[in-house]
């Protein structure tokens, strides 16, 4: 066996490795997004700003794409195609792209986007009495974080005509005067800050495998050229 061609499969088989690896990741978040919205399928009613069902989705989103980049990388590494190789690392490269924008975007206007989901929640507080899913995700909320309101429990007043839901309050209360002071959204999101870490950490490490399998599938790419070159 030529020199081209060990080197060929040893880049082969270390790509395959690090691809196995990048799926498996990819079913991880994506295993996170589904225990996600089963978890909160209580506040399914509320508008999909809502911290706990955005990053739902963000996950179910970006598990599923790492997923599939993830089976064309390997596919591409085992059967040695170039354009499988090519179209792995151009998916693979506008996916890192994507991942940094977006990273950017969101801590660059996190405040509009704070602002921007607060208003949708405050208008979706108008429909409370009239739709029977949305008042039960509200019930849900207030129940879950013991808060009361968007941003404060007197936003209920211009809804209830000055009264609180008993979901406000603590159980068992029928009519609820003086519910609990603090806010559904920040509460929320701090719920989701606070259990954010570990996915962080292995979002970093699949970032990681990203920009390793980038390089493998370059570096394999040119080694299979260097070897039909050296057969023809």
């Amino acid at each position: 066996m030529s020199a081209s061609r060990k080197c060929l499969c040893c880049v082969k088989y270390v790509m395959f490795v690090f691809n196995l690896i990048f799926w498996l990741g990819g079913c991880g978040l994506f295993g996170v997004g589904v225990w996600l919205s089963f978890t909160q399928s209580e506040f399914s009613s509320l508008p999909l700003s809502f911290p706990s069902l955005s990053a739902a989705n963000l996950l179910l989103v970006a598990g599923g794409i790492t997923m599939v980049t993830g089976f064309l990388g390997c596919l591409g590494a085992l059967k040695e195609q170039r354009w499988l190789l090519f179209m792995f690392f151009v998916i693979l490269l506008l996916l890192v792209l994507t991942e940094i924008a977006l990273t950017l975007v969101i801590h660059i206007f996190r405040d509009q986007m704070d602002s921007k989901a607060q208003g949708e929640l405050k208008e979706g507080m108008k429909n409370y009495e009239s739709e029977v899913g949305l008042k039960k995700s509200w019930d849900n909320v207030q129940k879950m974080f013991k808060c009361c309101g968007v941003t404060n429990k007197t936003d209920w007043y211009e809804v209830l005509n000055g009264t609180l839901p008993s979901s406000c309050c603590s159980v068992g209360i029928d009519q609820c005067t003086d519910g609990w002071s603090e806010p559904c959204y920040q509460k929320a999101r701090q719920w989701l800050l606070d259990n954010i870490p570990s996915v962080l950490v292995f979002g970093v490490c699949i970032g990681v495998v990203q920009i390793l399998a980038l390089v493998f599938s370059m570096l394999m790419y040119c080694q299979i050229m260097c070897a039909e070159k050296y057969l023809d």
